[in-house]
């Protein structure tokens, strides 16, 4: 009389597992709920973000600098000249052409153009062999102020960096570049602080001219 009671109580115990393993839950179910109660991670950084750069521009010829002038199978045109204070190089045929101010690719231009006058087809090469026309002076409240020559692009940290550093009593939050532009002198803004901790600042790059300014 009791084995049928029994009986009753096992199916009715068995039968949720046997749904279960006729309609085993879906995969993808199970990924996306999981998903969703996981607390949701954030983009993190080893450290603050760097200083942004500007790109800086294309180089310009500039006094002082050595040009190596090469006119392909002519040897007699070909010339390493510096660059007069007045911007000027001289060349056979060409005599006299200004080259402060110019790319090397656009000297090149105009060097092949002012050849093609005297000698068909010209292949002309400029390559800036020593670059002594940029120059930014660093003064104020740094270790060793002065005039510096800039060989490859350099920043304004950089050129402090050149310059020793910073003294004890140098005002961080006050540091300004003195940019010539013509016949005006634009002030340029330049936090210290401020970049070297990684703000948004952008740590620009100096030109020729330039005078870093640290009170």
């Amino acid at each position: 009389m009791t084995v049928r009671p029994l009986a009753l109580i096992a199916v009715w115990l068995l039968a949720p597992i046997a749904a279960a393993a006729q309609d085993p839950p879906r995969a993808e179910s199970t990924a996306a709920s999981a998903e969703a109660s996981a607390p949701k991670a954030t983009a993190t950084t080893g450290g603050a973000p760097g200083p942004r750069l500007v790109e800086p521009e294309a180089f310009r010829i500039g006094p002082e600098d050595i040009l190596d002038v090469q006119v392909w199978k002519n040897n007699e045109l070909s010339r390493v000249v510096p660059v007069r204070p007045d911007g000027m190089i001289s060349l056979p045929l060409v005599n006299d052409i200004r080259a402060a101010g110019l790319t090397a690719t656009e000297l090149r231009q105009q060097i092949t153009q002012r050849l093609s006058e005297f000698i068909p087809s010209p292949e002309v090469s400029v390559i800036v062999r020593e670059v002594h026309s940029v120059k930014v002076a660093v003064l104020g409240n740094v270790k060793m102020p002065g005039h510096y020559e800039v060989k490859s692009p350099a920043t304004v940290l950089e050129l402090i960096a050149r310059a020793q550093g910073l003294t004890e009593f140098a005002d961080r939050g006050r540091i300004v570049v003195l940019r010539q532009n013509g016949t005006t002198t634009t002030r340029i803004p330049f936090n210290y602080r401020k970049v070297a901790e990684g703000s948004e600042q952008e740590n620009f790059y100096v030109r020729p001219g330039d005078i870093i300014v640290v009170p």
